[in-house]
């Protein structure tokens, strides 16, 4: 079909993670493509960006006081046309732990999400921090749970035997907390039980010394294959200092992995309700929750089913939504001062 409209999602960092993976299953899903044409332009940062031609543009850019007179500029060169924010990023957390001049970054993002007719917020917890903070108003707020296909997750077997290896996956950066992972586990005294590393990251090397000396716990490098890396694990920690969804939990739960996660953002939507939920990042509160997981054994949770349905069903209804004729898009900002 020729006449489908088309949807084109704007990008401008492709370093290979979670917000990339997204984007390739909004680019090929089925349902999503019976619905309008999906394509991906990759733009610089900061930058501006020419005039495009599309009946409905998505942004997945970072916002920040630099970006914002390019935002205002894309609005302005598509007056005409629905324009969506996807917030991949800030969340409350984040906020909390990274941002010392808190009034004026929500003034950033109140004038650069009012530029978009809608707002997409990736995990419930994000959407609720955003209606809390008054920075989009509950008519332009969407709520859409980051997916991607799941189904080679789904083919692994589960783990079977006693849990002994945990696995920690994604960039080794201070977000990610592993830091706090690798003192926890390392109070675990028992000589059969391991921890690997899947990522790389700016805190390689100071995580590689913190684990100095610990034969148990081992760096793989980047894994391209993310199904790979889960099946060579029993239980996965993911100790984030903020999340705004969490891709690798779903992933987890679709290939039947037990998860030890922190309590914050979205993790407590990726992560699902029999996730093993670890309040702040003191050691010994880690430690503790790695013993729990390791000692309850291998038993597979739900593998996360219906997710990529839900995420095709609400991007369907949002491209409706926004490419309907009949109702005129009005652009709200948030309403607290």
């Amino acid at each position: 079909m020729t006449d489908r409209p088309l949807v084109l999602h704007l990008v401008d960092d492709t370093t290979a993670g979670g917000v990339t993976r997204v984007l390739d299953f909004i680019r090929t899903n089925p349902d999503m493509a019976a619905t309008a044409r999906h394509e991906v332009q990759v733009v610089a940062r900061n930058r501006s960006i020419p005039a495009l031609s599309a009946d409905m543009i998505v942004s997945h850019l970072s916002i920040s006081w630099r970006s914002l007179p390019v935002l205002i500029a894309l609005r302005a060169r598509h007056a005409g046309l629905p324009l969506v924010h996807v917030e991949h990023s800030y969340t409350e957390t984040f906020t909390a732990l990274n941002v010392p001049f808190k009034v004026r970054f929500f003034t950033l993002l109140r004038n650069a999400y009012a530029l978009f007719d809608r707002v997409v917020a990736v995990s419930e917890e994000q959407g609720a921090w955003m209606r809390r903070r008054g920075l989009v108003s509950r008519e332009a707020l969407q709520v859409i749970r980051s997916a991607v296909d799941l189904g080679r997750f789904r083919a692994l077997p589960a783990p079977a035997g006693p849990a002994l290896r945990i696995g920690a996956i994604g960039r080794l950066n201070r977000q990610k907390g592993f830091d706090v992972l690798i003192e926890a586990f390392r109070e675990l005294t028992s000589p059969e039980i391991s921890l690997h590393f899947h990522g790389t990251g700016s805190e390689e090397q100071a995580l590689r010394a913190l684990a100095k000396g610990d034969p148990r716990i081992q760096f793989h490098g980047h894994s391209a294959v993310p199904e790979e890396a889960l099946a060579s694990v029993d239980v996965i920690a993911m100790p984030s200092r903020w999340e705004a969804f969490g891709l690798v939990a779903l992933e987890a739960r679709a290939a039947g992995r037990r998860l030890v996660v922190s309590d914050l953002d979205g993790l407590k939507d990726s992560a699902g309700i029999e996730a093993q939920f670890v309040t702040g990042h003191g050691v010994q509160d880690w430690r503790l929750a790695l013993k729990a997981a390791l000692d309850a054994g291998t038993a597979a949770p739900a593998r996360a089913p219906g997710a990529e349905q839900e995420f095709a069903d609400r991007w369907n209804h949002l491209v409706q939504l926004c490419l309907d004729r009949g109702e005129p898009l009005t652009r709200v900002a948030g309403g607290r001062a």
